[in-house]
């Protein structure tokens, strides 16, 4: 059980707090995922999430919403972002996949307002747009499940290849200066470090870094480690965040989102800011 307890912003390698002054033209994002409300956390986050509006100018969410992926507890989640008044932009993980309702809270989130990715792009302003998709499993490296063999691994691994796809697309069609992906599964095994090796298969694919270098996205966001590392690149250099709120609470009990700063100005590169 993870420690819910309310406290406030610590930073975290060359940031600032989140009240410090912005870059002019800059966007702060604040992004968490994995905070996987149940029917028995209404009320627990509403609080920590409302801070969003006075620290960030978006709100990120990279899956694992859900414990189950029931109606009941996407409804939970909405009640806990009642008081968020910044564009919200969110992906699935596959605990919200779990009780194949994922339609029906798809509806939930969308009614609300949230920019639910699923392939899709969402343009925050005319400098800062989001390409987001769930991602899925395959492994990294030499340790990469390849589509040969039995007809049930060629199928697990198009899933794995739609996905990339999706992000592909999704990254193309946006025509902001500044593209931020935004993913369930990790993108690169940099931000898995600190999980059994067994299961970094079952964590993500470097498959997913591939649309990110291609079309320079300025970050990534994922979850799903829950012991994994907050920070790593691709190959091509584009800066991957795991914000899963485990993993964030292992630095900060009571912490509820990252902070970062992006801007289109290449001289002033986008940093890390805080855990909030």
């Amino acid at each position: 059980m993870m420690d819910r307890t309310v406290t406030g912003a610590i930073p975290y390698a060359h940031e600032r707090s989140g009240t410090d002054r912005r870059r002019p033209g800059s966007v702060r994002i604040a992004a968490v995922g994995d905070f996987h409300c149940g029917q028995d956390d209404v009320g627990v986050y509403r609080e920590l999430f409302a801070r969003a509006n006075d620290e960030a100018d978006v709100l990120v969410l990279t899956g694992d919403l859900t414990r189950w992926g029931a109606v009941a507890e996407f409804n939970v989640v909405v009640g806990e972002l009642a008081d968020v008044t910044v564009p919200i932009v969110a992906v699935l993980g596959n605990h919200d996949y779990e009780s194949g309702q994922v339609a029906e809270g798809t509806r939930v989130l969308r009614g609300r307002g949230v920019h639910l990715l699923c392939g899709d792009s969402f343009e925050l302003n005319a400098s800062v747009g989001f390409a987001g998709v769930k991602g899925f499993m395959g492994g990294f490296g030499r340790g990469m499940l390849t589509p040969f063999g039995e007809p049930e691994t060629k199928a697990f691994v198009t899933a794995t290849l739609n996905e990339v796809h999706a992000l592909e697309l999704a990254l193309r069609r946006l025509s902001t200066p500044v593209r931020i992906a935004v993913l369930h599964y990790a993108p690169i095994s940099g931000t898995i470090a600190g999980e059994p090796e067994a299961i970094h298969p079952f964590l993500g694919t470097d498959r997913l870094a591939e649309p990110l270098d291609r079309y320079a996205a300025a970050a990534a966001f994922h979850g799903h480690a829950h012991s994994g590392t907050l920070r790593g690149t691709t190959l091509g250099g584009v800066p991957v965040f795991n914000v899963s709120l485990p993993l964030l609470r292992k630095d900060k009990p009571g912490a509820m989102y990252f902070l970062y700063d992006t801007s289109p100005d290449l001289a002033a590169p986008a940093k890390a800011v805080s855990v909030g």
